[in-house]
């Protein structure tokens, strides 16, 4: 018995979802691939991960698959993209979940996109700094971004690939290269940092986490990561001891996971959470949502810095308001001066890698 052409059609459109454009199903049943929806699918946006089937990168697109604001989720590895894609395409939440493979569909991987989340990258390793990452990974985020400068210009970025403290003066400048540069719309996610703040503090008060807002300011990498701890919310007093310890602790949770894993990975789990976390808020802010407001490495004039981390407003342009650090104790103002320090240097190590 031969199928009917609405069984072809079905077939078709299932098939639309799966694969990259020119499929030759779609192609034989004249489907157009944007006019595809899985069944149930609502309104939201069209999201791309960059590096989605690596460490941080699937377990952060089973997480965006399950956000209710995401309609259409492109998946982009070099490697094993089909594979990731057909799995959690099973899910059944409302996003339609589409595979693009290599290079050569980096391009098709963007087009139309409005966010874009960059995981890309190889992971640390026991022993190495996020110094020691940097030529790898100055590479391929110089490669997406140029990609990014060419078929979705007006999407917002998040960044995530380390060393963030130089990844973001790379693209920055390869937009700026490209003339495409908005400030508001390139965000280096620092959101780990807060999200291990919370948890910390939460444990020496006695809270649940989800109470806690802790501000980390700064950088995303050692020093130059500056929890605000005279500005937790709820109110809350620490004694020095208290202070320095949850200093330490946040600014080494990364090196925390590395040597608990003994070469088996980096913070793979935490940060695909944290990253959900500040994407979701990202797409609030595009929603319209008012008084978003999380901590992000952006383009900022709080400091001297042309870089910095601290409080910003999200809507629907991006970082729309940027907020100053408020007043801080002295031990704070003494870690901001080390974090300064080093901050400038790694940024310095980014727009020169583009400009050399």
């Amino acid at each position: 018995m031969q199928p009917t052409s609405e069984a072809n059609q079905r077939i078709a459109r299932i098939s639309a979802h799966l694969h990259p454009p020119n499929f030759q199903m779609e192609e034989s049943f004249s489907l157009r691939r944007e006019n595809c929806r899985a069944k149930g699918a609502g309104p939201g946006f069209k999201v791309a991960i960059l590096g989605a089937a690596g460490g941080i990168g699937q377990p952060l697109s089973m997480l965006m698959k399950m956000n209710p604001l995401v309609s259409v989720l492109h998946l982009y590895d070099v490697v094993n993209t089909p594979g990731v894609t057909a799995d959690i395409s099973h899910m059944d939440t409302g996003a339609v979940v589409r595979s693009f493979l290599g290079q050569k569909q980096l391009e098709d991987a963007l087009s139309g996109v409005e966010l874009v989340i960059i995981p890309a990258g190889v992971p640390r390793k026991p022993g190495m700094t996020r110094d020691d990452l940097f030529n790898i990974n100055a590479g391929i985020v110089r490669t997406l971004c140029e990609g990014i400068a060419k078929c979705c210009p007006r999407a917002i970025v998040n960044l995530i690939s380390n060393p963030v403290n130089s990844t973001v003066p790379i693209a920055a400048e390869v937009f700026k290269k490209a003339g495409t540069y908005d400030p508001k719309r390139l965000l280096g996610v620092t959101m780990l940092d807060v999200v291990r703040a919370n948890t910390f503090v939460a444990e020496v008060l006695g809270l649940d986490p989800r109470q806690v807002d802790v501000p980390v300011v700064g950088g995303h990498a050692g020093v130059t990561i500056l929890p605000l701890l005279s500005q937790v919310k709820p109110p809350s007093t620490f004694t020095p001891q208290e202070t320095d310890y949850l200093t330490a602790r946040i600014q080494n949770g990364g090196t925390e996971v590395v040597e608990a894993k003994a070469g088996a990975g980096s913070a793979t789990l935490s940060m695909a959470y944290a990253a959900v976390k500040f994407a979701d808020a990202c797409l609030r802010g595009l929603n319209g949502d008012q008084g978003v407001i999380e901590c992000a490495f952006v383009d900022s004039q709080v400091t001297e810095l042309p870089f910095f981390a601290s409080k910003v407003r999200l809507g629907r342009n991006g970082a729309e308001e940027i907020f100053p650090l408020g007043p801080l104790n002295e031990y704070e103002r003494a870690g901001l001066e080390k974090a300064k320090k080093e901050l400038a240097e790694s940024i310095q190590k980014g727009v020169s890698f583009i400009k050399k």
